[in-house]
């Protein structure tokens, strides 16, 4: 029997879907509690190309919600472990895997490669550099996050607004599933849905998935449509790579969070805001933290009073 057979009887599917599932290029941005739902129900669906992003290791603290993974796994890079339980699902998939962070520097080749993009990396800097990113290729984003007990899945770009229309301004918290903690099967469930707006797109189901915000929030469901939201301008994140000679690079963390400056010439302002130094005319301002959170709050500060180009630094746990 057909592996594909209880999907191909749906009338939205049948062998003319199946083909467009099989051919389809994705790339998924992320391999934790929201990748992993998102890779077996991609992969089970017969998706045909999958390239994977993620730098993280697994961890015994990812076990409670990234049941892909086993003890056993514990120290390998997420996306190689990944890819051996993908493969052993449905071998016929193809999956190429890059051990790596989602960057400014290459957000823009992969997406332009892919057919739909996936944000699953629960990353404040990623999910905007992608949205950039796939905004401008044109191509479809499907994001989510969450925290807690609750979370969104999106669809953005790819014809309908980036998530900056949606979310231009900063969140009010920087907390992460490491600090305030995330319940297991809401991020399974987040994940599935976002697997499913995947199969809805590519399947070309109405109403279209790019447009649409599902919200979560402790049991309860709310979802709305914002195809007319208009584009917000905001800073735009940098890779390390793209930082300039002529900068003026402020390092927002504190020497005891980060003994090493962004760049040896960074000016360290851990406070740095409506009292800050102003750059010089035509200079162009970096402004540096782990998550990029702090430096969009300073930037959104240093706008009212300066109106230069201002770009964001995300460094991560890695750049301490």
């Amino acid at each position: 029997m057909n592996r594909y057979a209880r999907q191909m009887v749906l009338p939205e599917v049948g062998a003319a879907g199946q083909e467009r599932i099989a051919a389809a290029q994705v790339l998924v941005v992320g391999a934790g509690g929201l990748g992993v739902p998102v890779l077996q129900y991609l992969a089970g669906a017969g998706i045909g190309h999958i390239t994977l992003i993620d730098a993280d290791t697994v961890e015994e603290t990812n076990l409670h919600r990234q049941p892909l993974y086993r003890m056993k796994d514990i120290g390998l890079p997420k996306v190689r472990a990944a890819a051996q339980a993908v493969t052993r699902l449905n071998p016929s998939v193809e999956i190429n895997v890059l051990v790596d962070q989602l960057t400014p520097l290459n957000a823009a080749d992969l997406a332009a490669a892919a057919d739909l993009v996936l944000d699953c990396a629960d990353s404040y800097a990623a999910s905007y550099t992608l949205s950039d990113a796939c905004l401008a290729a044109g191509k479809p984003l499907i994001s989510a996050s969450a925290l807690g007990l609750a979370g969104y899945v999106g669809g953005f770009c790819g014809g309908a607004p980036s998530l900056r229309a949606l979310f231009p301004d900063p969140p009010d918290s920087g907390q992460t599933c490491a600090t305030a903690g995330v319940l297991g099967p809401v991020v399974g469930m987040l994940g599935c849905i976002q697997a499913q707006m995947a199969l809805r797109l590519l399947l070309g189901l109405t109403p279209s998935p790019l447009g649409e915000f599902i919200r979560f929030d402790n049991g309860r469901f709310t979802q709305f449509r914002f195809d007319t939201a208009p584009e917000a301008p905001g800073p735009r994140f940098v890779a390390r790579e793209e930082i300039r000679d002529s900068d003026l690079v402020i390092d927002l963390r504190p020497q005891n969070e980060a003994p090493r400056k962004a760049t040896p010439d960074a000016l360290r302002i851990p406070g740095y805001g409506p009292t800050g130094p102003l750059p010089k005319t035509g200079q162009r301002v970096v402004l540096a933290c782990r998550s990029g959170l702090r430096s969009w709050r300073a930037a959104d500060a240093l706008s009212r009073r300066w109106n230069g180009e201002i770009t964001l630094l995300a460094l991560g746990d890695d750049d301490q």
